[in-house]
């Protein structure tokens, strides 16, 4: 092969590693994606329970994102590790992920997305733990936030299910602890971490169905296995792999966008695509959820 055959073959794969490229490829992928994901889980959920729908996605997940780790040499963790890990991944993945679920069975998918948007809030909080109390401008967003959940539960999404309200509240603090706990952890290094907590997190789940007395369904309809599918692959595995990119790759304030950017991509979805309906409650509570998260983390921005 000669020279110019071959810079010509290197080409578009030079291209497709330039940042210019790649960044906004990537959070196109977290804002598009990972607001599309509570819209997946209630397609999902007309065929598969909720906790079994979780450790289906988490274990099909973690097993392929392991297998290509360990065939790239990466590190196996260590007990101490694997320990941490299960710890984790049961808080964000199946106490987080797991209850969202739960919930979408009474709660529309974009109402189900502002409520977890509310996380920050409860990790802010969580930091006092250890001694990492909030400063006042931290404060004010606390509390900004939190009166953005309470108009949120007023509203007509949430109201009419207290349950589910009770679950998404529940999933975004077990996210937010597991979030803060995880930070001052032996954790496994780089993505081998992810995945640990994914099949740690699938065994927590298939646990919890059991106990919940959920069954793997006879005859799935073929619109919510494709829903499933595309959690595994495109929620799971490839949005996962471009928040570590641009992890690594800008600056954190602009990699954690998405916590912005998803809530009303969910909303927007699910009203063209369900027919979900949204009321003034529901928004005035979103918006105030939002700008509470944002004061809290431009004040976090300002320390670092």
């Amino acid at each position: 092969m000669s020279d110019a055959a071959c810079s010509t073959s290197q080409a578009p794969a030079s291209a497709l590693s330039d940042p210019r490229w790649m960044v906004p490829l990537s959070l196109f992928a977290l804002y598009v994606i990972w607001g599309s994901t509570y819209l997946a889980i209630r397609y999902a959920l007309v065929s598969y329970p909720p906790f079994l729908l979780a450790a289906i996605r988490f274990a099909v997940a973690g097993v392929l994102l392991f297998a290509v780790l360990r065939l790239r040499g990466a590190t196996l963790p260590t007990p101490r590790q694997w320990k941490n890990a299960a710890i984790v991944g049961t808080l964000l993945l199946a106490g987080g992920n797991g209850l969202v679920c739960f919930a979408e069975q009474t709660v529309s998918s974009g109402i189900a997305a502002v409520a977890v948007a509310s996380m920050p809030l409860f990790a802010a909080l969580f930091g006092g733990i250890y001694r990492e109390w909030p400063t006042r401008g931290e404060t004010a967003g606390l509390l900004l936030g939190f009166i953005g959940v309470i108009v949120l539960n007023l509203g007509a999404g949430l109201s009419g299910s207290p349950l589910g309200a009770i679950a998404l509240i529940c999933a975004a603090m077990a996210w937010a602890f597991g979030s803060v706990w995880s930070k001052r952890q032996d954790m496994p290094k780089g993505p081998m971490n992810t995945a640990a907590q994914m099949l740690c997190a699938s065994v927590s789940l298939t646990i919890i169905a059991l106990l919940h007395g959920e069954r793997f369904p006879a005859h799935p309809e073929t619109g919510a296995t494709a829903a499933l599918a595309y959690l595994v692959v495109f929620g799971s595995i490839i949005a996962f792999s471009a928040y570590l990119y641009v992890l690594k790759t800008v600056r954190p304030a602009l990699a954690t966008s998405y916590a912005y950017v998803n809530p009303p991509v969910a909303v927007l979805f699910g009203v063209a695509l369900a027919g979900e309906h949204v009321g003034p409650f529901d928004l005035a509570g979103m918006a105030i959820i939002l700008v509470g998260v944002g004061i809290i983390t431009m004040m976090r921005v300002r320390k670092t």
